[in-house]
């Protein structure tokens, strides 16, 4: 049976820790795609992180396409990660897809502002 308990996420317990995220639905998953923000943004917008979506475009910090910048074509809640547009990976039968990338290991340099609630979130901080 899955079952899902927030008190899980307090432990200090691996397994438990574990066992959260794994069980965790779509809505407390979207948290675990959090990426900071480019120091120009975090200036104007008065926040440190937030949720990767569609369409921002990013920069990337660690492993082999360190330093590359790309649009976030799709994020995949279920495996937290992230797939960007010119990011590929060659598989043996020549044939090209895009390379999963952890969300941890990006900083947003521009932001998708079509979402209202995205647009909501940031005119709330911003009039602090």
């Amino acid at each position: 049976m899955k079952s899902f308990v927030k008190s899980w996420k307090s432990s200090v317990q691996p397994r438990k820790q574990h066992k959260y995220s794994y069980n965790a639905p779509l809505n407390i998953r979207q948290k675990f795609v959090g990426v900071h923000l480019s120091k120009e943004l975090r200036e104007k917008h008065g926040l440190r992180s937030m949720a990767l979506r569609k369409g921002d475009e990013v920069k990337i910090s660690r492993g082999q396409y360190k330093g590359k910048t790309a649009k976030v074509e799709r994020v995949d809640l279920k495996k937290s990660k992230a797939y960007l547009a010119g990011i590929d990976m060659i598989k043996k039968d020549g044939s090209k897809t895009l390379y999963p990338i952890s969300p941890s290991n990006l900083i947003i340099r521009s932001l998708n502002l079509e979402d209202k609630k995205r647009k909501k979130i940031l005119d709330r901080v911003g009039k602090k």
